[in-house]
C-alpha cells in the first residue's frame, strides 16, 4: 500500500474512491456473484455468498446499507478522523409541521412523520448518498464520490426531485406532505466525529450549513440549488428562475426547482 503524508490524505483517497483497498476489493470480491455488495470493499450483500461473508463481519451498516460494518470497523481502527472533500448535501424540510401535529393530533402525525421518513430513506440510498441524520421534521442526506461518483450535485437534486414526486407534490389532489429542500456542494469535512465513547460519521462545515440554510427558505414543492450545483449540470437548468438569498451571513444567488421542472 502506498504511504500517505498525512491521515487526511488517506481519508481522502477513500472518500473519492481512489484508496488502494477500494481498488484491491473491487479486484478480489469485484467477480463475484451474489450481489447487492459493498460499495467501498465490494464485498456481496446477497445469498448465497453473502451469507458466509456476513460471519466474518461484512454485513450492511445501519446507517447505509450500500457499506458494511467491516469497512467502518476498518476506519475507526485507523489513526485517522476525516478529511475535506469536495461533496453535496441535501436537506428536505417539513413545511408548517407545529400546525400539521396539532391538526393531527400526535398518533397521526407521528404516523405521517415515519412514513416520511420511510420514503426519504429510499429516495437517498437509492441515489447513492449517505444518510446524516433525521432531525425533527428535516431528513438530511451527503453525496460523496466515492458513492455517488463525480456528478454527486446532479444525483443530490434528482434524489430531492424525487423525494417531491414521492410526498406528491405536482399531483393534482396536492402533497401528503408539504416539504422544501436545499442542495447546496463545496469542501466538507467528513469522517468520524467522537461522541464520548462512541463515534459518528458525518460531515462538517459551511457547506451543510448553507444547505440547511436554503431548505429553511424553499417554500412547498421547491428545492433551492446553489449556484455551485447549477455550474456543475452544464446548462441542465438555464431558464429557471434565480432568487437572491440572505442566509445567515450569505448572500447566496439559488436556482429553484421544482418536481418536473429539471429534464435530464
Amino acid at each position: 500500500m502506498p504511504r500517505f503524508n498525512t491521515s487526511q490524505e488517506e481519508w481522502k483517497a477513500f472518500l473519492e474512491g481512489t484508496h488502494p483497498v477500494i481498488l484491491r476489493g473491487a479486484r478480489l470480491f469485484g467477480h463475484l456473484p451474489s450481489g447487492p455488495r459493498c460499495r467501498m470493499c465490494s464485498a456481496p450483500f446477497g445469498p448465497p455468498i453473502g451469507n458466509v461473508f456476513r460471519r466474518y463481519g461484512f454485513t450492511p451498516w445501519e446507517k447505509n446499507p450500500n457499506l458494511c460494518m467491516r469497512c467502518l470497523n476498518g476506519l475507526e481502527e485507523q489513526a485517522v478522523s476525516g478529511a475535506e472533500v469536495e461533496s453535496s448535501f441535501l436537506f428536505a424540510d417539513v413545511r408548517r409541521s407545529s400546525e400539521l401535529a396539532r391538526e393531527l393530533g400526535t398518533w397521526e402525525f407521528t404516523r405521517l412523520m415515519q412514513r416520511f421518513y420511510e420514503v426519504a430513506t429510499a429516495v437517498l440510498l437509492r441515489n447513492d448518498a449517505l444518510l446524516d441524520k433525521f432531525v425533527g421534521d428535516e431528513v438530511v442526506g451527503f453525496f460523496l464520490p466515492f458513492m455517488a461518483g463525480k456528478e454527486h450535485a446532479s444525483r443530490a437534486v434528482g434524489a430531492a426531485e424525487e423525494l417531491l414526486a414521492a410526498t406528491g407534490h405536482g399531483d393534482p389532489g396536492g402533497p401528503w406532505l408539504p416539504m422544501g429542500a436545499g442542495v447546496h456542494t463545496g469542501e466538507a469535512f467528513v469522517g468520524l466525529v467522537s461522541r464520548g465513547g462512541s463515534s459518528e460519521f458525518t460531515a462538517l462545515g459551511d457547506v451543510p450549513n448553507v444547505a440547511a440554510h436554503l431548505a429553511g427558505q424553499a417554500r412547498v414543492g421547491e428545492v433551492l440549488v446553489t449556484e455551485a450545483v447549477a455550474a456543475s449540470s452544464g446548462g441542465r437548468w438555464d431558464g429557471l428562475e434565480r432568487r437572491r438569498l440572505s442566509l445567515k451571513g450569505h448572500s447566496v444567488e439559488a436556482v429553484v426547482v421544482v418536481a418536473g421542472s429539471v429534464t435530464s
